[in-house]
């Protein structure tokens, strides 16, 4: 069991407390301890205690040498301190002597000294004298060897002399000839400052004249004029420096023209602003500012109209960007310090306007040249169609797209990373700060890449005005599917590159483009340019199927005996837009799909069964009495039949195009039979005809049935214009189609 620990400082049984009961403590000990604990503790106290007395006499032996150490000490000081008042008696009578000596030379020496005093000021004031009649002389040489500060500083010396005792007549003629001396030197000192050859020398000669008495605001003013001019001839040595980079051409300018109109400034300001004039005017010191601000201004505005012309004259036109942006950093760096120098005196323009000025002709540039490059890619693709049969260029056609996309969108990025160097970080502007800047990078987006992007949609939908344009079908395909390629993937490429890398929240933007309406421009072009390939095609057949109409002579016609080639020929081109639109489209996805083909037994035309009028009549229309005429039969047809619509949006399926170019076909044909007046063979022939197509065009399109209805409409406004409406055998038509 452990010894007990006090609770508080004043416990009874606390061995080291000052209120420590030993009675107390061994009941308590002898109580709650067993016999070999009391033991322990025990020899634990005596162990202590031995320790503690230890301690003890070493502190004690050790404080007992320090004691006999001090005594020694002590014994000594009082031995030397002896010593040393001896020593302080006899310094005090010595100097109480040396008192009493001085005392008696100052009287024996105050008369000489007195003399003394009055023999240096005649010999200061001889010294004096000599130094002005020899003035004349040595302010001629000083002039001569044009050394004007010293003759300045020489004269203003002399002066004070002049103004004491200038008076007198033995000094009066000296005055007069330094007066001469000093005027001609002050005409000299005016014309030099009139005519200053550099900033430098201007100052030096302005602070001559401000000694010499000059009044401050003819040298302030004159001081503007001259400087006006130098600096002008400067601006017209710069604009001959057309040879040199941007780099150089900065540099040129801030060693030459900024540097002097920095000295021109400091001087100005040191000269006339700094320091009070009290002879001038209270409104002194406003005028001169304004007058240095007017002065800074109009020669930093004309420097910086020379660099913002070196500039439009070098952006885009095979100027290095990032030279001129080093130049120009340099510049902006030069005028931040112009800035900064002086107080009262402020600059109104910064190299900041002419780089965003800068980097808003680059975005023109840049759009002029993005806009030529795809119209450059437009005609090699023209071109390339060109020299290109229709029949082989199936897989053509898709290096084509893909190369017309890859280089537009490529070509972009390239734009968009060249302008990233306006925000490179090791500039002193920062473009993102300034609020120009900021509509600067807006625009970058809006009037560069969305532009663009707009102008592509705009530029490929003119192609599909075919009352204006001449277009090849094959290039409205591959525009057309260019600009789906763009709306599905393109646009959303550059507008999400242009926002990351400018740091552009376009999504929580009002005034922003979202790139939404860019695509959905770019679908509705894709929509357009398909569609009029689609009529365009449809134009192209139904031009031979009119041509092969009005050309005929259909009421003298044989007896049919084979289709007409023109029908072959028909499908035959239908199989060659199938193989090229099959390129880009396939056949699935939402109506495009086509419908399964019906029997064999389906597609034997129910024209084929229709021999007189009366049977015509009756399997035409279930609906239509036997007795009535032919013409109310096709009324109550037509009315009952689904309506097909011929000119509607095409889907981007390779069905549905075909289908669409079909539809037009077909009307044109029926249209044309319509206006014709046929035999009973030209009769035939239709038939033959139109079962021929019903053969070949249900795997073209989307919905069998439209072609069967507009067939039937064909064959019967033949069955209408036909002076005697006989109908050829259903096998013989059947035979002669399959042989044919």
């Amino acid at each position: 069991m452990d010894q007990p620990s006090p609770s508080r400082s004043n416990n009874p049984y606390d061995l080291d407390g000052t209120t420590f009961d030993a009675e107390r403590y061994l009941e308590k000990l002898l109580k709650d301890y067993t016999l070999k604990q009391i033991m322990d503790t025990e020899t634990s106290i005596v162990r202590e205690t031995q320790s503690l007395h230890s301690d003890m006499q070493t502190l004690v032996y050790e404080n007992y040498n320090k004691f006999i150490s001090a005594t020694d000490t002590i014994r000594k000081m009082k031995t030397d301190f002896k010593q040393m008042e001896t020593d302080m008696n006899l310094l005090k009578t010595k100097m109480e002597s040396i008192n009493t000596f001085s005392q008696n030379i100052t009287g024996t020496l105050q008369g000489t000294r007195t003399q003394m005093s009055k023999l240096s000021e005649k010999h200061s004031l001889l010294s004096r004298l000599q130094f002005l009649s020899s003035l004349p002389a040595k302010l001629k040489t000083l002039l001569e060897d044009e050394n004007y500060s010293e003759a300045v500083n020489e004269y203003m010396h002399a002066e004070k002399v002049f103004k004491q005792y200038g008076h007198q007549p033995s000094f009066q003629g000296i005055k007069q000839d330094c007066e001469t001396i000093i005027k001609n030197l002050k005409e000299k000192l005016k014309e030099d400052f009139k005519s200053g050859k550099s900033a430098k020398s201007i100052t030096e000669t302005g602070e001559l004249l401000l000694k010499l008495g000059e009044q401050p605001k003819d040298l302030a003013d004159g001081m503007l004029q001259s400087s006006t001019q130098r600096l002008h001839e400067q601006i017209i040595m710069l604009q001959d420096q057309k040879e040199r980079d941007m780099i150089e051409f900065v540099d040129m300018g801030i060693e030459g023209f900024l540097t002097d109109l920095t000295i021109v400034v400091t001087s100005y300001h040191d000269m006339f602003l700094r320091e009070i004039l009290e002879e001038e005017r209270d409104d002194f010191h406003d005028n001169c500012t304004r007058q240095l601000n007017n002065f800074l201004n109009k020669n930093v505005d004309e420097y910086l109209s020379l660099i913002q012309d070196r500039v439009e004259s070098e952006t885009g036109y095979g100027g290095d960007t990032e030279i001129m942006l080093r130049g120009l950093d340099r510049l902006h760096r030069r005028l931040l310090a112009m800035k900064n120098m002086y107080q009262g005196v402020e600059i109104n323009r910064n190299a900041m306007d002419i780089i965003i000025s800068a980097a808003h002709q680059l975005c023109k540039v840049h759009q002029k040249n993005l806009k030529d490059h795809f119209s450059d890619n437009l005609s090699s693709l023209r071109l390339s169609l060109v020299s290109v049969k229709s029949d082989t260029n199936s897989l053509n056609l898709n290096e084509l797209v893909s190369n017309l996309y890859v280089s537009t969108i490529e070509k972009a990025k390239g734009v968009l990373q060249d302008l990233l160097v306006f925000l490179q970080t090791e500039w002193s502007f920062n473009i993102k700060a300034e609020f120009k800047g900021s509509l600067c990078i807006d625009g970058i987006r809006e009037n560069l890449l969305v532009e663009y992007l707009r102008h592509i949609s705009k530029l490929m939908g003119s192609f599909a005005d075919l009352n204006t344009s001449s277009s090849p079908p094959n290039l409205l395909l591959v525009l057309s599917k260019t600009c789906l390629e763009l709306d599905q993937n393109g646009v959303h490429m550059l507008m999400s590159l242009v926002d990351e890398l400018y740091d552009i929240e376009s999504e929580n933007s009002a005034t922003l483009t979202h790139e939404t309406e860019i695509s959905a421009s770019m679908r509705e072009t894709a929509q357009l340019l398909l569609d009029s390939y689609v009529r365009l095609q449809g134009n192209n057949i139904s031009q031979m199927l009119r041509k092969s109409v009005e050309t005929r002579d259909w009421l003298n016609c044989l007896e049919p005996r084979s289709v007409r080639a023109v029908m072959k020929r028909v499908v035959e081109e239908l199989t060659n837009i199938e193989k090229i639109v099959e390129s880009f489209y396939d056949s699935t996805g939402g109506n495009g799909t086509r419908t399964s083909a019906s029997s064999d037994s389906s597609r034997k035309t129910h024209f084929s069964a229709i021999t007189p009028k009366q049977q015509f009549r009756t399997t035409w229309s279930n609906y239509t009495p036997s007795q009535l005429e032919s013409t109310y039969a096709s009324n109550i047809h037509k009315l009952f039949s689904e309506k097909v619509e011929i000119f509607t949006s095409v889907e981007f399926t390779k069905v549905s195009i075909i289908t669409g170019i079909i539809k037009i076909g077909l009307k044109t044909l029926l249209e044309c039979i319509r206006l014709r007046t046929f035999s009973k063979f030209g009769l035939q022939q239709v038939q033959v005809d139109a079962h021929f197509l019903q053969m070949n065009l249900w795997r073209f399109v989307t919905d069998e049935n439209m072609v069967n209805l507009l067939l039937d409409e064909i064959l019967g406004s033949a069955v209408h214009r036909c002076l005697e409406s006989v109908l050829m055998e259903p096998n013989a038509v059947e035979i002669i189609c399959e042989r044919g």
